[in-house]
């Protein structure tokens, strides 16, 4: 016997253990009978175990993380939670495709997110294929792609305008889902368009210096702008010096990671030679990226002297 009140936390527990189930319900009287039935709700998809509804409160898993939703589920929930909480200038920053560092030679997990995510869900005519159009711009497609995930956090019933400065054919794009539009960032045709109450997403809008003045031309007063993986710092520091809140952030530093998922806190991980991780330390407040990166970079020292490396046998030292 069971209270009603229990089945919540039930159902949230047997989920995380990855199996789950119901298959009757008898009243009799006051008395509540529920008798469970397990059955299984991992998903192939990468062969990995598809994460909880908000996708964990931990760094997501390399490389898992880009192709089982993880990601797009911590970000959106992240944006949601600080959208509830009142913040109306956001920022989300965390790589577009699992190594961005090595995007031009296209390597087997950038191939393989570009065919079995981007040109699948974004439905890119002409897909991903060798000098196609998606293959010479995975990252612009992909923060398309990201925004895509993000625009269902902005609120029910909101416009949501995508506004990039990277080159993306959108006529190439055949499913944009909530997005309402996209335009070029900037472009008197961009501005024109926009409607009262908007949320404006926008993607590697460039240095901070140039924030205010993407704001003022996209910014809707009362709705949220959300600045979307920047390329580059111009603080050379963790996240923003313009009062963005860093609601969801992922970058690599040397040996390891810094995370934060609004409204957690900020965290400092170390990538071991298996390519798992171990959380080092968490901060309150946003720490410095010095701070972080020899904390991270001593402890592999320690640890694994220079056999920390991130090469990896079968893709030609490349990941």
């Amino acid at each position: 016997f069971f209270f009603l009140k229990s089945f919540s936390f039930l159902f949230q527990f047997c989920l995380g253990a990855s199996y789950i189930g119901l298959e009757e319900i008898e009243m009799q009287g006051s008395a509540v009978s529920l008798r469970l039935v397990l059955f299984s709700v991992v998903v192939f998809t990468t062969g990995a175990f598809i994460p909880l509804l908000d996708g964990g409160k931990e760094m997501p898993k390399l490389y898992d993380g880009w192709f089982n939703e993880q990601i797009a589920k911590q970000a959106s929930t992240a944006v949601k939670s600080a959208i509830s909480s009142g913040k109306k200038k956001i920022e989300v920053n965390f790589p577009p495709v699992p190594n961005v560092e090595e995007v031009k030679f296209g390597t087997p997990l950038n191939q393989k997110f570009g065919t079995s995510v981007i040109a699948k869900d974004l439905k890119i005519k002409g897909g991903y294929k060798p000098g196609s159009e998606l293959s010479r711009n995975l990252i612009g497609f992909s923060n398309i792609y990201w925004a895509k995930k993000l625009s269902g956090a902005c609120g029910f019933g909101k416009s949501v305008a995508v506004l990039t400065t990277e080159r993306v054919l959108v006529k190439d794009i055949g499913n944009l889902g909530g997005v309402s539009r996209v335009g070029l960032m900037m472009s008197d045709a961009a501005r024109k368009v926009g409607k009262p109450g908007e949320v404006a997403i926008c993607v590697n809008p460039g240095g901070e210096d140039a924030w205010r003045r993407v704001e003022g031309a996209h910014g809707s007063p009362g709705s949220p702008i959300i600045m979307l993986n920047n390329a580059y710092s111009t603080s050379y520091d963790l996240g923003n010096k313009q009062g963005y809140e860093e609601a969801y952030y992922l970058k690599r530093i040397s040996k390891g990671w810094v995370f934060r998922s609004y409204p957690g806190p900020w965290q400092a991980y170390l990538e071991r030679p298996d390519g798992s991780v171990e959380l080092l330390k968490s901060y309150k407040t946003k720490p410095a990226l010095r701070e972080c990166s020899n904390l991270v970079r001593e402890e592999s020292f320690k640890r694994f002297a220079i056999g920390n490396d991130r090469w990896t046998q079968g893709f030609g030292g490349r990941l």
